[in-house]
């Protein structure tokens, strides 16, 4: 009994590989009938986790498998990857390969996309006789040939970090903090008259819009003016200016009939005047010296002769 389940279980396994190798072989009929296509991929970088059986993506979609990782034998510096994708994958113009990671843990694959709408497929026949799909650097390719770039901008770095940190640099940085210290020690001390004075502006600033606004109103009051009673001002000013002219006018005809007669009198009139008053002053002198002979000798005194004064020998 024990040697009949020992058979059946024999049979079973024996089947199942079977049936996986009829598979393989279906796998092998599809590919050799021209079911997929094949192209080489020059990489000019490490292709390091690539093997044979490494999946093949367009766009995020598996579309074939890598055939084939080997140095290129007319340039090492060369690594040929020969791939096999569906026939109905658009490889076309535009279309790019890359080698992509998805985590650091697992294996690489080669991911395609770019393809243009439009464009026509990529058909002419590479050195190694299939088309040949042109590379893009990879984000992880990117950062491997940036490496050493970056590594020695690293070490400038580190270089001028230690310049700055030097021990005169550091004395210095001690001085800036301590003056800096200093400073905020100073401002919180400023800090009441600070908030004093900010309120003050705050104040200022109030009035000042206050008064903006009061002239505002002045403007527009006096614009109001002018427009309502700006005609009737304008009309009676012309007409005040329009009788000053006049009377200027009239002032000027008076003046002109005027000017014979004021000649006259400058020239005849004046002189007879000025004879006048030459006359009245001897007058005024003689009166007076009458009245002051009369206030020493009397009226007797305008009639005889002024007294000889007393003769006295000898003096």
């Amino acid at each position: 009994m024990e040697t009949r389940s020992n058979h059946t279980l024999v049979g079973v396994v024996t089947l199942a590989m079977l049936a996986l190798v009829a598979a393989f072989l279906v796998w092998i009929v599809r590919f050799g009938d021209g079911t997929t296509k094949e192209y080489d991929i020059f990489f000019a970088q490490s292709v390091g986790g690539l093997a044979s059986g490494t999946g093949v993506t367009f766009a995020g979609v598996p579309s074939g498998q890598v055939l084939k990782v080997e140095l290129w034998k007319k340039d090492p510096n060369f690594v040929r990857v020969r791939i096999a994708v569906s026939e109905d994958t658009p490889i076309l113009e535009g279309t790019t390969a890359t080698i992509q990671s998805v985590s650091f843990t697992a294996p690489p694959n080669i991911q395609l996309d770019g393809a243009k709408k439009g464009a026509p497929p990529i058909s002419d026949l590479g050195p190694e006789g299939v088309p040949v799909i042109p590379t893009k650097p990879g984000a992880l390719g990117e950062l491997l040939n940036s490496a050493p770039l970056v590594v020695e901008r690293l070490a400038t770095l580190t270089d001028r970090l230690t310049l700055l940190l030097s021990d005169e640099n550091q004395k210095s940085i001690t001085g800036i903090l301590a003056n800096t210290d200093k400073l905020t020690g100073s401002l919180a001390q400023q800090a009441p008259a600070l908030k004093a004075l900010m309120e003050e502006s705050r104040i200022a600033i109030r009035n000042a819009g206050q008064t903006a606004e009061k002239l505002g109103l002045v403007a527009d009051n006096t614009n109001a003016f002018l427009t309502d009673n700006g005609e009737p001002i304008a009309k009676n000013l012309a007409t005040t200016l329009d009788s000053a002219s006049k009377s200027l006018l009239a002032l000027e005809g008076v003046l002109k009939n005027a000017q014979p007669g004021a000649e006259r009198f400058s020239k005849k009139t004046l002189p007879e005047i000025d004879q006048l008053v030459e006359d009245m002053q001897a007058l005024t002198k003689s009166m007076t010296n009458v009245t002051e002979r009369l206030d020493q000798g009397g009226a007797g005194s305008l009639l005889s002769a002024p007294a000889l004064p007393d003769y006295e020998p000898g003096k």
